[in-house]
Order: structure tokens, then C-alpha cells, then sequence
């Protein structure tokens, strides 16, 4: 290979050939277990975009950090208390180091950036590759070293820094590594802000201008698309402009970016009736940097990620035309292998078509628990080495797996233990397999997982539970696609979007669910599973409504779920065909991306 050459132009004939092209940003993104560069669901969400985008041959590269420690290693005592410790990897194994180095200028100092690459596949030899900044250096200093070593890991000046070297640092990057012609930039949540810094800087030196202009800002909204995650206001980052100007040295730059988009939006309103004021702020007038609000303002397409967290995030960024992308999960990647199997023999091409897997309507009902029967058995086979809890493969097997924190209510089914124990010896039998990480400073996270373990012990001989420590993509793959029915339970407007239910569903798993997020869409009542409590309309959270759905929970439980589970397996099949045929051939990332190519990226 010529070395001269820039990573761009010995991409593969078909990327070359696609312009334009997206770069996409992500503070997180989830490529294998191995790699621990991902946290929860929106690492999750970013790598299964960017494997769709593989798919279907979309030009894109995409940029995250490095990780070195990982998010962190899981550790439960006996009574169910976290602990955590770095999970090192050896970066080398995984992915290919690349030549060009980037400079981030952090309190005056020049920081050193440079990039690994790893491919994701797609048809022939299509790849999107994904490049993992490292500012592991010997020319940097020692705590610069660090600065991409753990994810979410540090202060908020730790933060902020990351932030930076993932914004700036990661447009340079694209830069370098010679990829000039990116029509779209897609920010994963607003922890890639920066980048419209640069990008703001950029269209200023190429018109050779020492100053930003309105006309730069117009460049840079067509450029960038923000999607947001967040539906509580104190999850967006925010940064006291004290601090960004010690770190980072942009206080001349932020008053005159600000004047410019001033400018900008006064000519924007113009012709619009009397007494209009759309005239927003940047930058919390000055104070704050909030790298939402920069996003929002320097993008020209926003959306939240299913249609209630659209009507949510425009509630709370009233003013901003946000759209609706509901999230979706990659096929290939979430399906067991004996439904895989099942797929492959019945629905040929499902792997390139998601949308095809409405033709499960047709396989017949025992060929569909057979293979659920073999990915249940692999799974309670893990559960029994690991824990010693003697689960048992003709139980209904209920799952719950997600980030342990309170608004998810992890542990609502156990409202009630007497409750609990009564509907077990009265209708049916039942088990549970948990598992997820609760964030090291989340301590009432943390609080929640000793609650389930002192739930399991009080439970005990009556009911089982399980809990598995160290919740990654492979033990969501086997949860997800191994039990009998998925369980959620957030505190509604809270969970965006949730994508746990939408892997079991390709897995012929039916979801017990609040009716918030993506499950609005995805319940069909007694078709696809089954709803908990009301749909609650309202855009702002709702009242502690924890005492009617565990209520309702239970109900379901006892009058609905284990009695077709126990004495009409023929219907909850049937309910499980419905699950893949429905929600598995939409909610996945291939329907996603195809969006946000039509809505966003292409138009």
C-alpha cells in the first residue's frame, strides 16, 4: 500500500464511490463484548446503527473513544453490594493502530491524539470503519494519558476534556485520515457537541476569515444532525463556562460564535409575524456551556428516539422542530443461533431484510418453541453454573435486564412478596433471571440491586431468582432470547426509548411492559404481549404511580400470562409468532437507518 495515501482513498470501491458522506459520533459504541467501550443501551444503539449501515452499504465512519479500562468490571457480594474494578483488553488484539496524529489543546497544552480502526462488515466487501481515539501517548503528559481510559469514568473536568478530544479531536481525525468530503455529521447525544465548534471553525479558515460568521452557521446546521436520548434535563451535559474556558481556551470564540448566531436567527425570523422572537442563546446566556443546546442550535434535523420521547423532548426544548426516530435493534447480531437456524430455513434473506421476518406468521408453532426450548436451555445453563439457583426449563422464566438505576423500578415485581408467593403456588410457577450494572456513583442504583437479592432470599423455596453479574452484549443476547417473557417497568415519560424488549421480540419473546417509550408502539395487546397499568399522555413525569402498576403487574401475572404459559401453550406461541412477525421485522436498525438516510443524512 502506497503510504502516502490517505485512509479515504483506500476504502472499498463501493464506500468510495457513495458520497456523501456521514461521520457519526458517538461518546460510546458497543462492537463486540471483548471491546468494552460501551456502558448500556446507547453504546448498544450506536453499534447496531453503524452494523445496519454496513448493511445497507451506507457511506459512513464513525468515531468514538478508546476505553483502555473499559466502563468497568462488575463485582456483587453476597448480599448483592457493587463493587467495581477496570476492565483492561488488549487494544492491539482488536483493532489496527492508524499513522495520523491530531492535536487538542487542553489548559494551553498540546494533547496528542491518534486512532484505532475497527471494520464493520457488511455485503461483499463493504465495510464502515469505526475509529477509537487514544491520547495514550508518550508525548503527553501523564494525566492526559489517561484521558481516554475510562467511560464515564472521572470529574467533571475529566468530562469535559473527553469531550473535547471526542468533538474537536474527532472532526481533526476525519480530517486526517482523509476523509474531506462528510456532508453529515451525527451526534449521538449531545457528549459530540463540540464538533460544531470545530466545524464552525473550519468554514471560517476556508473562506480566510480570522472570525466566525452567520454564514457559517448556516453551513454548519446543514452539515449536523443531533438525535437525543435523554428525557430528564439534568442528564444533558452542561460545563461552567468558568471551567471550559480554563480547559479548553475558547472565550473569545464563544462570544463571537454567539454573535454570530444572533445575526443568523434575527435573518431567520425575518418575514415571520409581528412580535416573533425566536432568538435563542448558545450558551445558557454565557454562563453555561450546555452541549445540548449547542447541538439543538447547530442542527438541522433533530429527533428523539420513539414517538412519545419526541413529543417529550419537545416539551422540553420547546421552540426546536424535533422529529421522531423510533430506535431498532440489528437482526443478525440479537438473534439466538436456533431461531437464526429457524429464520434461515423458513425465511431466506431475513439477514439482509429485516422486514421479511412478518413472514414468521407462517412457521409453524412447534418448529418456533423448539428453537425458543434450545436458546432457553443454553441460557438457564448459564444461569444454574454461575449462580447455583437449580432453575428449571419448564418454568415460565421471566427476564429484567437494564442499567440499574431507580426510574427504571427494577424492582416493582417484588411490591408484594406474600403477593408474589400466592400467585406461584396458586396458578402456575415462575422465575427470574436479573441482570445490569447500576453506575458507580448512582449509589440508589446500587441500593436497588441489594433489594433484589434480599427479594430472591425472602422468595426462597417458593420462587426463584437469578442475578448475573457483569451485564454485556453477549449476556443480553443469551437473557434476551432465553427467557419466557421480558419485563420492564420505568417510572413513564422516562425510558426514551428502551431496546432490551425490541431483542427478544426478534427472538419470539413477548414483553410485560409500562406502555412508555418504544413498547406504545410495539403493544398489541394479547398479539405481541402484554401492557402494565395505563398509558400515561402527559410529557412531564408523572406522580408515583408505583403501587396501581405493580398492581396491574400482578393481575397480568395471574389472570393473563402464566395461565396461557401453563394450559394454552398453543396461544402463547402464537403471541411469540406475533412478537417476530410485527415488532422483530420493525423495530430494528435496518428500518432506523433507512429514516434517518431518507429524513436526514441524503436529503
Amino acid at each position: 500500500m502506497d503510504q502516502n495515501m490517505t485512509e479515504a482513498q483506500i476504502l472499498p470501491r463501493p464506500f468510495k464511490h457513495r458520497e456523501p458522506l456521514v461521520a457519526y459520533f458517538s461518546m460510546e459504541i458497543a462492537l463486540r463484548p471483548e471491546i468494552p467501550t460501551y456502558s448500556g443501551g446507547l453504546g448498544v444503539l450506536a453499534g447496531d446503527t453503524i452494523r445496519a449501515a454496513a448493511d445497507l452499504r451506507t457511506p459512513m465512519v464513525a468515531v468514538s473513544l478508546l476505553y483502555r479500562k473499559g466502563y468497568f468490571r462488575q463485582r456483587l457480594d453476597a448480599s448483592g453490594w457493587q463493587t467495581e474494578e477496570p476492565f483492561t483488553w488488549p487494544v492491539e488484539v482488536y483493532l489496527n493502530e492508524m499513522t495520523p496524529r491530531v492535536i487538542v489543546h487542553i489548559e494551553g497544552r498540546s494533547v496528542q491524539v491518534r486512532a484505532w480502526k475497527y471494520k464493520i462488515s457488511g455485503p461483499d466487501d463493504f465495510y464502515v470503519p469505526v475509529y477509537l481515539l487514544d491520547t495514550d501517548l508518550p508525548e503527553n503528559s501523564p494525566w492526559d494519558r489517561t484521558l481516554t481510559d475510562c467511560l464515564y469514568g472521572g470529574d467533571h473536568t475529566y468530562r469535559l476534556c473527553q469531550e473535547a478530544i471526542l468533538g474537536l479531536g474527532g472532526v481533526r481525525m476525519v480530517r486526517a485520515l482523509g476523509y474531506e468530503q462528510c456532508a453529515r455529521f451525527h451526534m449521538n447525544e449531545g457528549h459530540a457537541g463540540l464538533l460544531t465548534i470545530e466545524l464552525l471553525q473550519e468554514q471560517a479558515r476556508k473562506a480566510q476569515r480570522q472570525f466566525v460568521s452567520a454564514d457559517d452557521i448556516e453551513a454548519v446546521r446543514q452539515q449536523c444532525i443531533f438525535t437525543t436520548h435523554t428525557p430528564v434535563a439534568a442528564g444533558h451535559d452542561q460545563f461552567p463556562m468558568e471551567l471550559v474556558t480554563r480547559m479548553l481556551g475558547l472565550p473569545g470564540l464563544v462570544r463571537e460564535i454567539q454573535d454570530a448566531f444572533s445575526v443568523h436567527e434575527a435573518a431567520r425570523v425575518m418575514g415571520k409575524p409581528e412580535g416573533h422572537t425566536d432568538i435563542r442563546d448558545l450558551f445558557d446566556n454565557g454562563n453555561t456551556l450546555n452541549l445540548t443546546l449547542l447541538a439543538l442550535n447547530l442542527s438541522h434535523y433533530i429527533n428523539g428516539v420513539a414517538k412519545k420521547h419526541g413529543e417529550v423532548s419537545r416539551l422540553m426544548f420547546s421552540g426546536y422542530g424535533i422529529d421522531a426516530i423510533t430506535n431498532g435493534v440489528h437482526g443478525a447480531t440479537w438473534t439466538a443461533p436456533a431461531l437464526q437456524s429457524l429464520y434461515d430455513r423458513y425465511i431466506p434473506g431475513w439477514r439482509d431484510d429485516n422486514y421479511s421476518l412478518r413472514y414468521a406468521l407462517g412457521i409453524p408453532h412447534q418448529d418456533i418453541w423448539r428453537a425458543h426450548m434450545q436458546a432457553k436451555q443454553t441460557l438457564l445453563d448459564l444461569v444454574n453454573r454461575q449462580t447455583y439457583a437449580g432453575l428449571d426449563p419448564e418454568v415460565l422464566t421471566i427476564g429484567f435486564a437494564r442499567r440499574m438505576t431507580t426510574y427504571k423500578r427494577v424492582d416493582l415485581v417484588f411490591r408484594d412478596l406474600e403477593r408474589l408467593k400466592s400467585i406461584a403456588a396458586r396458578v402456575g410457577p415462575l422465575q427470574f433471571v436479573y441482570a445490569g450494572k447500576a453506575h458507580p456513583q448512582d449509589f440508589p442504583g446500587k441500593e436497588v440491586i441489594k433489594h433484589i437479592f434480599q427479594a430472591r432470599d425472602a422468595l426462597q423455596p417458593a420462587i426463584k431468582v437469578a442475578y448475573l453479574a457483569n451485564y454485556d452484549m453477549a449476556l443480553a443476547k443469551l437473557l434476551t432470547a432465553g427467557v419466557d417473557l421480558w419485563l420492564n417497568t420505568p417510572q413513564p415519560p422516562l425510558e426514551a426509548s428502551g431496546t432490551s424488549g425490541m431483542k427478544a421480540a426478534l427472538n419470539g419473546v413477548p414483553s410485560l411492559s409500562i406502555l412508555d417509550g418504544w413498547w406504545i408502539e410495539g403493544c398489541i395487546e394479547d398479539r405481541t404481549g402484554w401492557a402494565i397499568g395505563e398509558r400515561y399522555d402527559g410529557a412531564r413525569p408523572c406522580g408515583d404511580r408505583s403501587a396501581s402498576d405493580a398492581a396491574s403487574l400482578y393481575e397480568k401475572l395471574e389472570y393473563i400470562v402464566i395461565p396461557i404459559f401453563q394450559r394454552d401453550r398453543e396461544r402463547f406461541v402464537e403471541v411469540m409468532r406475533h412478537a417476530i412477525a410485527l415488532n422483530g421485522s420493525f423495530f430494528n436498525s435496518q428500518r432506523m437507518v433507512q429514516q434517518y438516510i431518507a429524513k436526514a443524512y441524503f436529503l
